[in-house]
């Protein structure tokens, strides 16, 4: 593939799994494209606004958009050439002019277990307590630990993990995913096989979207796709 001395300004969430995983995504187009210039642009979309109460299932089925929406839109307007995404945040729709260019190779699916006190979720107690954001997440645990309590919990990882190690909750699930990206695979106790918790469709994978007509972009992206992936 031919180099190019274009800049590419990569849009991405603030939170620290959005900005590791959009540095991923650079670091790669800088290995493979060493003559252009990235930029990461961090945006705060509505799904990050702690003021907004969150809808039923976020991060699931009920949140599909919210912290996509505002990325997607920065492209479409030319603020961004490149947006970062969780494949699980993605609608089934992408919005007409944006493509996902790339999927680079997926990390564990699998939701992990994560307790500072218990090994596993069938080790906690009567009426222990489970933090979790998701409803997919929480109705499993109600169905397959009725003896579980499980209370909604929202905020970034370090979020949540601050309110566990301050003695809020006694366990929490999180995806295996983000936990490795962000350095703290050592805070999993147990991964999770899908017939105990099936993960989230796309969970673990990232999308790199670009507008459909920014042939630059589609042939720098190109490179980052895993086909494996797609399959």
């Amino acid at each position: 593939m031919a180099k190019t001395n274009r800049q590419i300004r990569i849009v991405t969430r603030k939170s620290p799994l959005a900005l590791c995983q959009a540095e991923l995504v650079a670091d790669a187009l800088r290995v493979r494209n060493p003559r252009i210039a990235v930029r990461l642009i961090p945006l705060a979309t509505r799904g990050d606004a702690p003021a907004i109460a969150p809808p039923a299932g976020i991060g699931d089925a009920g949140g599909k958009g919210l912290f996509t929406r505002e990325l997607d839109r920065s492209l479409l307007d030319g603020r961004a050439d490149v947006a970062v995404h969780s494949m699980k945040d993605v609608p089934a729709a992408v919005p007409d002019g944006l493509v996902i260019a790339a999927v680079p190779e997926r990390a564990e699916a699998a939701d992990a277990f994560v307790s500072n006190d218990y090994r596993s979720l069938e080790r906690m107690p009567r009426g222990a307590l489970v933090g979790s954001s998701s409803l997919r997440r929480r109705c499993q645990i109600k169905h397959r630990y009725p003896w579980l309590a499980v209370r909604d919990l929202h905020g970034n990882v370090g979020t949540r993990l601050a309110r566990l190690d301050a003695g809020d909750y006694d366990g929490l699930i999180l995806a295996c995913a983000g936990l490795t990206r962000l350095g703290l695979a050592a805070r999993i106790r147990t991964p999770l096989a899908c017939e105990v918790m099936l993960p989230a469709a796309g969970q673990g994978a990232i999308g790199i979207a670009c507008r459909a007509d920014d042939a630059g972009a589609l042939s720098l992206l190109a490179s980052l796709d895993d086909h494996d992936t797609r399959t």
